[in-house]
This record gives C-alpha cells, sequence and structure tokens, in this order.
C-alpha cells in the first residue's frame, strides 16, 4: 500500500488547506506540498478543544480506554503505508518503523489498561468526624482531575513514538485532554496518516471532532501562538534545548503561566568502576560502539561520554572502541539540519583545548558516520562544552585520574535523562560512593547497559533535572506520564450523587 499526502490540517474533524505551502524534504521518494500553519488555524483548534473537553473531560473511563484501543486498530490498519512514507521522509529503516509503530500501539493499549484500572486517579478520603473536638472534621474526599486542552509538539527523531498519536498525545487523552498536536516538518506526511487514523477512531467512537487537531508547518509564529493561547493548560515536548527553552519561556511569561513538559536532551554519561573496567571493559567497548551509532546516534538515551579510570585497562578500552566504531558505514541522519548541527558538533568538540581526535567523521548531505574523541578529566571539568549533547553517534572518552576525580566528574554534570555505572562484585563500594551523586543528576540509573531504548512500563521515568527536562517530577514515558496532565481536587462534603462518577 502507498500513501499520497493531501497536505492539510486537521482542524476539529474538518481536513484544511491554506494558501502557503511548504515542501517536505524526503530522504528518499517523491516530495509533497503541505499547507502552512497559522495563528488562525491555532485559534480555531483551541476553541474546538475546550468545547470538546467539556464532554470527553469528564466521559468515563471505559469511553475513552476504547477511544484510545480504537486509535491503536486504525494506525495498524493503516501499518503498510505508515511504513512507507515514514521511511521515505526520514531515512529510517522499516524494521525500525515496524518497531517503531508497534511501541506507539503499544502505548495506546497500555494507557487504555492504566485507566480502566483507577490506580491513577489516587482517590483518598477523610472520613467526617462531627464529634470532634474542639472542632468537628468534614468529610474530605480526592481525586486528581484532567486540566484541559494540551497542545503537543511532534519530535524529529521519533516520527512516531514520540510524535502525532505518540507518549504525550496517549497520556493526554488517557486523562481527559482534547489534544492540538504541531506537526514536525521533517515528518508531514507521517504526521498526516496518523491524524487520519485519529480521526477515523473519533467518527467510530462517537467521540466530539475537537477531541483531536493537527496543524502542519508554520515558522515559530504557530508554535508561539500555540503555547500562548488562553484555552491551552499544558504542553508537552521533545526537541532541542534551544527550541524547548524558548516555549518554556512563553509559557512562564503567560498571564496565567502553565506547565511546560519539555524533554531536551542529554549526554548519558556511562561510569566505569575499576574492575569491570578491567575485567570487561574490551567487551563493554564494543556494546558501546553499537548503541552510540544505533539509529544514527538519534537517540536522547544516546550514551555519548564514557568516564574511565586512566591506565592500561583505559588504553584497552580505548583501542577497542576506536576499532569498532572505525567499522561503522554512514548512515542517513533525519534531516539536512540535524546533519549540519552534528558536523558543527564535531568541530567544537575537535578544537577544545586538551580534546584527542581518534576517528574524525566523514558526513556528506544527511550521511553521518561516528566521531570519537578523549580528554583528560582535568580538561572535561574545566571546559562546559564537553558536557554538551551533540546530537549524533558521536563519542568523547573522558579519562579520570582516580576515583576522586572520576566523582568530582559526576558532580559537575548537569541534569540527564539517564546515568549508567558498570560494575562488577568488586566494585560495589565504590558504586555506593557514585550512586547518591548520579541520583540528583538522572532520571534513570542503569547497571551494565546500555541507556537505548526505553520501555514503556509503570516503573520507567524518561525525564531528569535541567536540561534533561524540564520538570524533574515528571516523565514523558511510562503510565506515570500521565499525571502530567491531572491535578488534584478535594471535594468537601459534596453529595455521593453530585460526586464525580469515579469515586463509586
Amino acid at each position: 500500500m502507498t500513501f499520497t499526502p493531501h497536505g492539510k490540517h486537521l482542524i476539529s474533524g474538518e481536513w484544511i488547506g491554506t494558501d502557503a505551502v511548504f515542501t517536505s524534504e524526503p530522504a528518499t521518494g517523491d516530495a509533497h506540498d503541505f499547507s502552512v500553519g497559522t495563528s488562525a488555524l491555532v485559534d480555531q483548534a483551541a476553541q474546538a478543544a475546550e468545547d470538546a473537553f467539556w464532554s470527553f473531560g469528564y466521559s468515563s473511563r471505559e469511553t475513552r480506554a476504547k477511544f484510545l484501543n480504537a486509535i491503536a486498530d486504525e494506525i495498524e490498519a493503516r501499518a503498510d503505508a505508515i511504513t512507507q512514507i515514514g521511511s521515505e521522509e526520514t531515512g529510517l529503516p522499516q524494521g525500525r518503523m515496524q518497531g517503531e509503530r508497534g511501541r506507539t500501539t503499544g502505548q495506546l493499549r497500555l494507557f487504555a489498561a492504566h485507566i480502566l484500572a483507577g490506580d491513577y486517579l489516587d482517590r483518598r478520603t477523610d472520613e467526617a468526624l462531627p464529634d470532634r473536638a474542639p472542632m468537628a472534621r468534614p468529610e474530605i474526599r480526592m481525586m486528581q482531575r484532567p486540566i484541559g486542552p494540551v497542545a503537543v509538539f511532534g519530535a524529529s527523531n521519533f516520527p512516531l513514538a514520540f510524535s502525532t498519536a505518540g507518549g504525550d498525545t496517549a497520556a493526554a487523552l488517557a486523562a481527559g485532554c482534547p489534544v492540538v498536536v504541531k506537526g514536525h516538518s521533517a515528518h508531514p506526511g507521517t504526521g498526516e496518516i496518523v491524524a487520519e487514523a485519529i480521526h477515523a477512531a473519533i467518527k467510530s467512537c462517537g467521540m466530539h471532532p475537537g477531541v483531536f487537531s493537527l496543524i502542519q508547518g508554520g515558522k515559530r509564529d504557530v508554535g508561539t501562538s500555540l503555547v500562548q493561547h488562553p484555552l491551552i493548560k499544558a504542553v508537552g515536548f521533545t526537541g532541542s534545548l534551544g527550541g524547548g527553552r524558548a516555549l518554556f519561556d512563553l509559557c512562564a511569561q503567560r498571564p496565567e503561566p502553565i506547565p511546560f513538559f519539555g524533554e531536551l536532551g542529554s549526554v548519558n554519561p556511562m561510569f566505569f568502576m575499576p574492575t569491570a573496567l578491567s575485567k570487561r571493559g574490551t567487551a563493554i567497548a564494543e556494546g558501546w560502539a553499537g548503541s552510540l551509532t544505533m539509529g544514527a546516534g538519534q537517540f536522547c538515551t544516546n550514551p555519548g561520554i564514557s568516564v574511565v579510570l586512566d591506565g592500561p585497562d583505559a588504553d584497552a578500552f580505548v583501542e577497542t572502541a576506536t576499532k569498532a566504531l572505525s567499522s561503522v558505514a554512514p548512515q542517513t541522519m533525519l534531516t539536512d539540519g540535524i546533519a549540519d548541527a552534528y558536523r558543527k558538533g564535531g568541530s567544537s568538540i575537535s578544537a577544545a583545548k586538551g580534546v584527542q581526535e581518534l576517528i574524525s567523521s566523514t558526513c556528506d548531505l544527511r550521511d553521518a558516520a561516528p566521531y570519537l574523541f578523549e580528554t583528560s578529566g582535568k580538561d572535561w571539568l574545566e571546559n562546559e562544552l564537553l558536557g554538551e549533547e551533540v546530537f549524533g553517534p558521536l563519542g568523547l572518552i573522558v579519562r579520570a585520574k582516580d576515583m576522586d576525580e572520576l566523582l568530582q566528574i559526576s558532580k559537575a554534570l548537569k541534569g540527564q535523562l539517564t546515568c549508567t555505572i558498570h560494575l562488577d562484585d568488586e566494585d560495589a563500594q565504590d558504586a555506593k560512593k557514585l550512586l547518591p551523586i548520579l541520583e540528583r543528576k538522572a532520571g534513570r540509573i542503569l547497571a551494565n547497559g546500555f541507556p537505548t531504548g526505553v520501555e514503556v512500563c509503570d516503573a520507567m521515568v524518561h525525564g531528569g533535572p535541567y536540561p534533561a527536562s524540564t520538570n524533574f517530577g515528571a516523565t514523558s514515558v511510562g503510565t506515570l506520564s500521565i499525571r502530567r496532565f491531572l491535578r488534584p481536587v478535594s471535594y468537601q462534603n459534596i453529595p455521593a450523587a453530585v460526586l464525580p462518577a469515579d469515586f463509586s
């Protein structure tokens, strides 16, 4: 099955075109024209979302679960067409697109089951104590309630799982919040066909059409209009630090500030304890090369930094990593802009004081090969640039002179999505010194693994202190992510016949 986009926006159940268009830039296949979003369309979508909230926000959990499952079914019904257009636009292999589609529908079904269980409501009741002295206590109940319309920005690197019907959209819809999606211009055709799936689910389930809208293209004015619209009550974002911080500031500057849940990036450092480095360093180096270059390094959990204790074991680690990465062929990056930023990032690291270039990447347009550098712990500590993310398959090995300097490096880290400790049994005491530091730095801490790949489950945290994310108490993956779009409400002496049905 092939898919040819029509290039229109979905606004409250209607496909709407605009006079201005932009042209997609696929890695392969034909380019297509898409209508450019406007502030007027943002207002139309937000108004429709607010209107939909009065029914959708107070619908039963069974109704919303049926809707989420219907979206998953409609996505699967378009499986081949989604793979075709997604691979053309992004250059991602078909196997990756198929796996990501499964993750996307899995998230939708997971949230359907999660809200049916009801635990997310966190229902609490304090019984009335009419005879309590010196003052009686009223009956007080509490429950989580949906906040209202939510804006979601599609991500460049995950055209399905973090975009139109991705984790943010699934969590918001599960909570009872209508969604307005700003599609990413890197894969507008993929966004359109997924929006068609959601549109079909809306019709089959009899939902208010304003429960979902998709706006494509547009410059900063569209994004600005969306996050500043007075009817939007929260924003979900996955993308660059610069773009995310600009939107975060706009949300804070509103007359009514709203939460901005941005996942902005991370270098995801790995720390090697001495025995693990000695016994398994070369094997881990080979695994690191695979993790670092998976998907051309275009994962927010890509482990870009390895911190090792200097010495012969570090030499062996460097030699193995260099050999493994040297054999990796160039891969197609998602966009020309990402490839250009990768080249510039590599040049900046290469020019930094105390950095030795082990592998120089040869980048041709959207194709990129790995970079590998090494530096001392002292030079890393003296240069903040070396701790910043370069989006792509770039690795930096930091040689700490001793365990004290390794701990100093860990304390100097900015907020991270993940941190990893490689350790053997003999390393437990050193690792126990490191763990409390990493708890303050990251949302997820791993032992003896690689962080690429984020399991969608109840216990997952995909977030961390700034700049990894803008809200360290939230996650953008897993069932806990629904909490971003809920707020607690207390009900005092409200009669049972008036209380929300979820209390029963």
